[in-house]
């Protein structure tokens, strides 16, 4: 399978005048014109002093130009790093300090994120703004407007796509012993992700993509759709009100879902046009379990599968099939690229429907991530006995069906979005009340975790938990701040190592001491969840 700037490139030359992209504010380009931006963002990159291996940081919120940049990048051999626009203060410094980025290409809203933290930045070179409109603010490098970065510029025409073993994008993932660390991911990774829902879909789809471009799930989501020759509506963010309105306005009939999503839909009062709609597939990661109840009211098929930015979707269902959903809570089975096998803690093969920890390989050159950048011990861990260790607890059975279990770390995932709890945990301890705390995931009703954290106070404070928790929203991305606080005395520990043990917190974590940052009270002590 080509890589995706080759794809691009391909649909150019076919079907020149065939929509490809189209924003849900009406802007639209056809194929040719989307090679051509791409081309010319290869072109001002490369002026700018854009070479193969720089390291580019990305904060655009229009998903178009996120794309054409993004693949602009691709053509230069050089490597996107999308940084999550809820980014600010410190964990926006060190992202791009830790990436090495000497570039930077940001909206106009994003830069005084990046000026507050610019002092911090080592490696930075310039900063390019493509929609600057306003007095930019003093910076220690170069600020480069978007008229100045496209005056004169044409095309690049002497430049080749990519291979597999190209790296596609650096994304950060969620740290679980340490800060987060920079994917590098192939193409050849990109590319049979995108593979295993592409080859279900033709020329005649419409995806609806809703996901951020600083995700994988954005990124592939177009991919996967342009590749099967077909065409993809966008918008910046997700918006249950807006979501069949957009879907009927533009033809859509493919849709990816994050579980809470499709509990917002289902939660709409039923209307009767509900099963009239374009839409007539959706990829469900995981899959709710009113499943059945939402490919009924809406007449859709569903998919499913487990990925991991590291890995891609190594695992699914076979794409939009009658009897895909009988069985909800598997993941699905390996896909053909891929090898996985479920271990105990010393690699060796536990017996089907034992727990363990779901390690993979490919089948396929640079199917997997090339290692976490900077990273080489982290990396060694990751890929220890010639595994991709995944980190999350999965059981098989006799059928070979994947069942994931829980996570073996301590990252969570949130309104779709890794958080790390040891950055949460860095955040909380340091307000001048608090001593030490814990943050553990709990039930959230959608089908990924609510925050919550523990507290031990020190003994001359007389801490508030609003305020504390109202506190972290200033210094915290919206999805990152805890929703529950407890206070504490002390955390159960292991004897060994006195490590706190978080999965005794999740037992019993509902108490009527929890305070609750939305309802603004505490919990009631009989409630379930």
């Amino acid at each position: 399978m080509d890589t995706f700037p080759a794809v691009v490139a391909d649909r150019a030359r076919r079907t020149p005048e065939k929509i490809l992209l189209r924003e849900i504010t009406g802007r639209a380009l056809s194929c040719a014109a989307f090679q051509h931006d791409i081309l010319t963002w290869a072109a001002a990159l490369r002026r700018l002093g854009v070479e193969p291996g720089c390291r580019v940081v990305v904060m655009l919120a229009n998903p178009i130009d996120s794309l054409a940049c993004w693949l602009g990048l691709a053509w230069l051999r050089a490597v996107e790093t999308p940084v999550n626009l809820q980014f600010h203060g410190r964990m926006l410094a060190y992202v791009i300090d830790d990436a090495a980025a000497r570039f930077i290409v940001t909206a106009e809203r994003f830069l005084p994120a990046i000026a507050a933290v610019a002092a911090q930045l080592k490696h930075v070179h310039a900063i390019v703004v493509p929609d600057l409109r306003t007095p930019a603010p003093a910076l220690p490098f170069a600020l480069v407007s978007g008229d100045d970065f496209f005056r004169d510029i044409t095309p690049a025409g002497d430049l080749t796509p990519p291979a597999r073993h190209d790296i596609a994008t650096m994304i950060y993932t969620s740290g679980t012993t340490g800060r987060s660390k920079g994917v590098l991911f192939p193409w050849g990774l990109l590319s049979d992700m995108c593979e295993t829902v592409a080859c279900h879909l033709g020329d005649d789809d419409v995806a609806y993509d809703p996901l951020p471009m600083f995700h994988t799930g954005g990124k592939a989501t177009a991919q996967t759709t342009i590749t099967a020759g077909g065409s993809v509506v966008l918008r910046e963010q997700f918006r249950t009100e807006a979501f069949w309105e957009d879907v009927r306005r533009w033809g859509c009939t493919f849709a990816p879902l994050f579980p809470a999503m499709a509990e917002w839909l289902l939660a709409r009062p039923p209307a009767p046009d509900d099963a009239t709609g374009p839409l007539r597939r959706v990829s469900m990661v995981p899959l709710i379990p009113r499943i059945e109840e939402f490919k009924a009211r809406f007449r859709v098929q569903a998919q499913t599968s487990y990925g991991l930015t590291e890995g891609g979707l190594p695992i699914g269902t076979a794409p939009f099939t009658a009897d895909v959903t009988e069985n909800y809570q598997s993941c699905g089975r390996v896909s053909a690229a891929y090898e996985a096998r479920v271990v105990d803690a010393h690699d060796y093969d536990v017996p089907d429907g034992e727990v363990g920890e779901l390690v993979l390989r490919s089948k396929l050159p640079w199917g997997l991530m090339c290692g976490y950048f900077g990273q080489p011990e982290a990396t060694a861990a990751a890929w220890r006995n010639g595994w991709l260790h995944t980190g999350d607890a999965f059981r098989r059975d006799r059928e070979g069906n994947y069942y994931f279990i829980d996570r073996m770390k301590d990252a969570l995932r949130r309104r779709g979005e890794n958080v790390s709890s040891f950055e949460v945990e860095s955040h909380v301890n340091e307000h001048p009340d608090v001593l030490q705390s814990a943050v553990i995931g709990v039930p959230s009703g959608f089908g990924d975790d609510e925050i919550k954290v523990y507290v031990i106070a020190r003994p001359d404070a007389t801490p508030d938990a609003a305020a504390l928790l109202e506190e972290l929203a200033t210094r915290l991305p919206r999805f990152m701040v805890p929703r529950y606080l407890e206070f504490i005395d002390e955390f159960p520990r292991t004897e060994a190592t006195l490590r706190v043990q978080k999965a005794k917190l999740r037992e019993q974590w509902r108490t009527p001491r929890t305070w609750d940052r939305q309802s603004g009270q505490f919990l009631e002590p009989a409630a379930h969840v």
